[in-house]
């Protein structure tokens, strides 16, 4: 069976470890830099202007950076060999950061850092769905909850570098796993990543044209769909993730409090990836989770938007595991259903790089007003736009 990432080959002869190796070292280089590169670039000098340009401009590089390297990788099929010669410049630019002074540099090094890590988690998502082979050599859910436990770990341990060494530790600790990623990426399982561009039993299609691949993406009814659906449902988070801290300290939740509820929702997400969701999702069906995601988003902001008694934040934040973790399985079953095998990698570039990144900084940047203007009240925008998206679930479950 030949799918994205080379099906048989990846799932046999240790696969499911050397996915979790990859897993593992990606999302804890992400859980070492995401943090805190803010706090880097103004240790490194640089205004909270400047801060904001670098940042702005590194999100719409990846915009752009992440489809373009997913249509590479369908076109020559060489997703694990673009995987991890973007995990080294990764690791590069962020070890660069320690040279990294003044505003030419850093905001260099930034776009620099924006494009090699654009593709990263889409590609390891197309090489491990083509190495689960539809859950018969093992459940992608297994791979995506290691990473985000990486993640939790990381974030953890750099934090402790960072009381006692300073900044420069989390530079560190993320070049490095950001460059194990890439040896990772060469260690999977031989043949993964070449078999871009062919159906089971059928010749390689020659590669169409990178804009004509885009396009023919774009045709598809159900890939449209499920990207507007996570767009939607992930988006909504965008408010919750800007401005829960300050809410809860404002209503005299202390910061411990504040972390422990933040944690509950990370180790929802963790639970869902691993077990719940794949049982879940065996049960309801594909677009049945995302009705479900949806509906759950929906209740978690209504609940954000009326109280902060810690007794129903604390029940609410179980419910990332839905809004997050289930919606993530569920989209990516849609895509490998409805995506050709030869635009699978662009597929999973555009759905992350532009229909979930592109929704959350645009939603990010409404939560300011609507905070400013309605505090907590403004989640009630964030649950209207959940259920906005449940009529779309719907039609995707109807359809054949």
């Amino acid at each position: 069976m030949r799918h994205v990432g080379g099906g048989a080959a990846a799932g046999a002869g240790g696969g499911l470890a050397r996915f979790l190796l990859l897993y593992g070292a990606l999302y804890g280089a992400y859980g070492s830099l995401s943090p805190v590169m803010p706090n880097v670039l103004a240790g490194r000098g640089l205004s909270p202007a400047e801060i904001g340009l670098v940042l702005a401009g590194a999100t719409l590089t990846r915009l752009v950076a992440g489809p373009l390297a997913g249509r590479a990788a369908d076109r020559r099929g060489a997703a694990r060999t673009i995987l991890a010669a973007a995990a080294g410049l990764a690791g590069l630019a962020a070890l660069a950061h320690l040279a990294g002074h003044g505003f030419p540099a850093l905001l260099a090094l930034g776009l620099a850092y924006a494009v090699a890590t654009a593709p990263l988690a889409p590609l390891a998502d197309a090489l491990a769905l083509a190495g689960a082979q539809g859950g018969r050599a093992f459940q992608y859910g297994w791979v995506r909850g290691a990473g985000s436990a990486a993640f939790i770990g990381a974030t953890i341990l750099v934090g402790w570098l960072i009381a006692a060494q300073g900044l420069a530790a989390a530079l560190i600790v993320g070049g490095i796993l950001f460059l194990a990623t890439g040896l990772a990426a060469r260690l999977l399982p031989a043949g993964t990543g070449s078999g871009v561009g062919s159906e089971p039993g059928s010749e390689p299609a020659p590669p169409e044209g990178i804009w004509r691949g885009f396009a023919a993406l774009l045709r598809l009814p159900g890939f449209r769909r499920t990207v507007l659906v996570a767009g939607l449902v992930v988006g909504a988070h965008a408010m919750h993730d800007a401005f829960a801290m300050i809410l809860w300290r404002a209503s005299g939740i202390g910061p411990a409090l504040a972390g422990l509820l933040w944690s509950e929702a990370v180790a929802a997400e963790v639970l869902v990836f691993l077990a719940v969701g794949p049982w879940l999702l065996a049960r309801i069906g594909l677009a049945g989770g995302l009705v479900l995601a949806a509906g759950a988003g929906a209740l978690r902001w209504g609940v954000m938007a009326e109280t902060t008694a810690l007794p129903w934040l604390a029940a609410v934040q179980l419910l990332h595991g839905l809004t997050f973790a289930l919606l993530h399985l569920a989209c990516l079953g849609l895509i490998e259903r409805a995506v050709p095998a030869r635009l699978r990698a662009t597929a999973l570039t555009l759905y992350g790089t532009v229909g979930l990144g592109l929704a959350g900084a645009a939603l990010t940047l409404a939560s300011g007003p609507l905070y400013a203007g309605f505090g907590a009240r403004g989640f009630w925008v964030m649950a209207a736009l959940s259920l906005l998206a449940v009529p779309l679930a719907i039609r995707l479950r109807l359809q054949p």
